[in-house]
């Protein structure tokens, strides 16, 4: 059986949404899109909000944290020379493309995943460098790799518009847990290598969206749902281990959920 973590109440703590002023990078281009880095002021206790933001052209995808069969989920790295280090990608709940050949995870609009970075070291200015790796696809898939700066000089006013952005990125995260929208039970079947799980929705269980996101070397299938009472539904997921190790135990996996315009998420941890 399984154990429930608050994913979303961490993200949560992570990413408090608070009036907020930021900077920005300059855009990194490709075909299919842009990205760029905006970051606010450090707080006191050295965390910097930021986020990683996509502006995606017409028929153009990205992805989730788990793309599928393919797909290359956004990635950051900052500059160890930065003083700052990243401790957070925060992903707003994604959507299905099923093509009839391939199933992949992700987003079709433009979309911002909220960072939470923190000053390790130094005082005063801060400059940014960050390495960004991700897949913005369209009929091909095309690898969009660049290099990210951007500098906090201590004391300015940065512009209000950008700080409103990292706030609107927080606010679209799922949600954590509650009484109303949970999951309430879970168990692998190790013989059949799929993932059993219960889950109680707000007002009713009308075509609610499953997402599972697990360690390397956890991928998911599709899932197949079933009705379990009249707010209850529950869920029987392929679960595909690679290597010798084919135990959950250990390896925990995030369940995001969208039902009813809302969306809930949290962490299975397997004993």
């Amino acid at each position: 059986m399984a154990q429930f973590i608050g994913a979303a109440s961490l993200i949560a703590a992570f990413f408090l949404p608070v009036a907020t002023q930021a900077a920005t990078s300059e855009w990194v281009t490709s075909p299919g899109g842009m990205v760029r880095l905006v970051a606010a002021q450090p707080k006191q206790d050295g965390t910097i909000p930021a986020t990683l933001e996509v502006k995606l052209n017409a028929g153009w995808k990205t992805y989730w944290r788990e793309p599928g069969a393919s797909g290359i989920p956004p990635q950051v790295t900052i500059d160890p020379t930065s003083g700052v280090v990243l401790e957070k990608i925060g992903f707003p709940v994604p959507k299905t493309f099923d093509d009839g050949v391939v199933r992949y995870v992700g987003y079709d609009r433009p979309v911002a995943f909220p960072l939470t970075l923190r000053r390790v070291q130094g005082a005063g200015d801060v400059n940014i460098r960050a390495s960004v790796f991700l897949g913005i696809c369209e009929d091909i898939c095309i690898p969009v790799q660049g290099e990210l700066t951007l500098a906090l000089k201590q004391g300015d006013l940065d512009n209000p518009l950008d700080g409103a952005r990292i706030d609107d990125a927080i606010a679209a995260l799922p949600e954590a847990p509650s009484g109303d929208f949970a999951v309430t039970a879970s168990h692998y079947d190790a013989d059949k290598a799929v993932l059993n799980v219960s889950f109680h929705l707000p007002d009713g269980n009308d075509h609610p969206e499953l997402f599972l996101a697990g360690p390397s070397g956890v991928s998911f299938g599709k899932p197949e749902i079933t009705t379990e009472g009249e707010t209850g539904l529950g869920a029987t997921v392929p679960v595909r281990l690679r290597g010798k190790d084919k135990e959950l135990k250990g390896k925990p996996i995030v369940v995001t959920i969208r039902a009813k315009g809302r969306s809930m998420e949290t962490t299975l941890a397997f004993d």
